[in-house]
């Protein structure tokens, strides 16, 4: 396995810290379905096979981010907002996420192609701005309308939304290992 050199550790962007330790990420999504969190789960396994400490959690399990020296924190998006535990999760740390490499993913487009488009899909100008988020990136995502309560299938007739899972798994690793080098130092 890899192991970053003794002596520093990636913390601020300003200064780093003096330590022997390989850089700690806290990969941390909402999902209402599970497929986000799938997304997640997918980033700590490829941050892992870089040599990269992670630790893979739900966004709502997490309350505090001293240990951690760097974070991907992602969303499932509904009617182009995330979901609202992500949203009070960056409201509440978005301080701290500011202070340490930050980078921030979304779920939801479906179809091919997908749907809604990309620059309509979510607004996550004011999330970037609070976590100083070095990037974001938009996953296709995916629906099955078997886990859907009434109202969501009722949405998904009306949208006509299509049915299958369109996450591109090959696009997602590469978006992880673009931050496993960010954190080489």
């Amino acid at each position: 396995m890899a192991r970053k050199p003794s002596g520093t550790r990636f913390l601020p962007r300003t200064a780093p810290v003096v330590d022997d330790g390989p850089v700690t990420v806290l990969v941390a999504a909402a999902s209402r379905h599970g497929a986000t969190q799938e997304i997640a789960e997918s980033i700590g396994r490829t941050l892992t096979s870089t040599g990269v400490q992670a630790e893979v959690r739900k966004i709502d399990e997490v309350d505090d981010l001293a240990r951690y020296e760097a974070f991907v924190i992602g969303s499932a998006v509904y009617m182009g907002s995330w979901l609202e535990s992500a949203r009070d999760f960056v409201e509440k740390h978005g301080d701290e996420l500011a202070e340490r490499p930050t980078w921030l993913f979304s779920s939801g487009p479906i179809g091919e192609p997908p749907r809604p488009e990309a620059e309509h899909a979510v607004q996550v100008d004011e999330l970037r701005g609070k976590t100083n988020a070095r990037d974001h990136s938009l996953f296709a995502g995916k629906l099955d309308k078997g886990r859907l309560g009434f109202g969501e299938r009722a949405l998904v007739l009306a949208f006509r939304a299509a049915e299958g899972d369109f996450r591109d798994w090959a696009e997602i690793e590469a978006w992880t290992r673009e931050i496993a080098e960010a954190l080489r130092p």
